[in-house]
């Protein structure tokens, strides 16, 4: 069965150039294996970071309100982190993957006009 978690905020480590992006779910970070690959989903607003769990998805989902720090993240060239209490677990990829989608998006129509509008804004 196929799981979303929630990033409920992100926080930027200026000194160690890092990005952890807080879940409030109780989950074993250890149980997920990063699949290093990223979704769109327009409806909601997030981008999503594929994860995988005993050969089902487990989705993070990166709503538009933390945007604001990944685009710090981007700019800063940081690793991007799954932070749960004391648990962490490094996303690969994660910076190549959103820029992809960036770069798709800005004046695609097919993502919707919101999302488009809101990726153009945070991330021009």
């Amino acid at each position: 069965m196929n799981t979303k978690i929630n990033v409920n905020k992100a926080e930027w480590n200026e000194g160690k150039r890092q990005l952890h992006l807080i879940i409030g779910d109780e989950i074993s970070l250890s149980e997920l294996t990063p699949r290093e690959q990223m979704l769109v989903d327009s409806d909601h607003l997030s981008f999503i970071y594929i994860t995988e769990k005993d050969e089902d998805y487990s989705y993070i989902m990166l709503p538009d309100s933390i945007w604001p720090q990944l685009k710090v993240a981007l700019a800063e060239k940081g690793d991007i982190y799954l932070s749960q209490q004391n648990q962490i677990l490094q996303l690969p990829l994660f910076q190549e993957e959103l820029e992809y989608l960036i770069e798709n998006i800005k004046g695609n129509s097919n993502y919707g006009e919101e999302m488009v509008n809101k990726v153009e804004e945070i991330f021009n």
